[in-house]
C-alpha cells in the first residue's frame, strides 16, 4: 500500500471502486469512468495510485477493513454465545449485500475474474480469504470450548468449509438477485452443528 487510505480524495476514490468493482469486475473497470464518478482530476489518481491494479489492490485492502470491522464488531460481542457471534456477522453481511443490490462478495468476485490470470490477485484474495476464516475459527473454537461444538470439532477446518459455503452462496445471490441462497446455507450449516449427534439445534440469533 503505498500510503494511508485517511486522505479525503483517495478515500473517495477507494469507496468508489468497491461499488464500481462489484458491479462492473476489473476488467470493465474503466479508470475515466471512475473519475467522472467522483469528480476527480486524472493527475489526483496517478498521485495515489501508481495504476489499475495498484488501485484495485488497494481497494481490496479497504474492503477488508470493512470486514475486520464488521468481524470485531460480531465476534467480540460479549453479549452473545459464539456460534451466534459467528452467525451475526454473516447476518450483517447478508445486510450488506442487501443495500448493495444483492452484486456478491467482493473477494469472490475479484477471485472468481482474476485468479487464472493473475497471481497476485490470487494471493491476495486466498489471504485475505484467509484471514476471515481464521478469525471465525478462533470463535468456533471458543465455542467448542464451551461445549456448544463436539469436543472433536476441528474448529479451523469449520471455519474454512463455512467460509467455502458462503462464497458459494454469494456467488448464486448474484445470479439470482436476491437473499434465498444465503439465509438457508446459513441454516443448514449451523443445524449440523451440536456438542453431541441428534442434539445439533438452531443458533439463538
Amino acid at each position: 500500500m503505498t500510503e494511508p487510505n485517511h486522505h479525503p480524495t483517495k478515500q473517495r476514490l477507494l469507496d468508489a471502486g468497491i461499488a464500481m468493482l462489484l458491479e462492473h469486475g476489473y476488467n470493465d473497470l474503466g479508470i475515466q469512468a471512475l473519475l467522472q464518478a467522483t469528480n476527480t482530476p486524472k493527475g489526483s489518481f496517478y498521485h495515489h495510485f501508481t495504476d489499475k491494479e495498484d488501485f484495485a489492490l488497494q481497494v481490496v485492502d479497504r474492503y477488508m477493513q470493512e470486514v475486520h470491522g464488521a468481524l470485531d464488531l460480531c465476534l467480540l460481542d460479549p453479549t452473545r454465545r459464539p456460534l451466534a457471534r459467528v452467525r451475526r456477522f454473516f447476518e450483517l453481511t447478508e445486510q450488506a449485500y442487501h443495500q448493495q443490490g444483492y452484486m456478491g462478495c467482493l473477494l469472490g468476485g475479484l477471485g472468481q475474474e482474476l485468479s487464472g490470470i493473475s497471481a497476485v490477485f490470487r494471493s491476495r484474495i486466498e489471504s485475505c480469504l484467509s484471514e476471515i476464516a481464521k478469525r471465525l475459527g478462533a470463535c468456533l473454537e471458543e465455542a467448542r470450548l464451551l461445549g456448544d461444538l463436539r469436543s472433536e470439532s476441528e474448529s479451523a477446518f469449520l471455519a474454512e468449509l463455512l467460509v467455502n459455503c458462503w462464497e458459494g452462496a454469494a456467488l448464486r445471490s448474484r445470479l439470482k438477485g436476491d437473499a434465498s441462497p444465503l439465509m438457508p446455507m446459513l441454516d443448514f450449516y449451523f443445524l449440523r452443528l451440536g456438542p453431541e449427534e441428534g442434539t445439533a439445534g438452531a443458533v439463538p440469533r
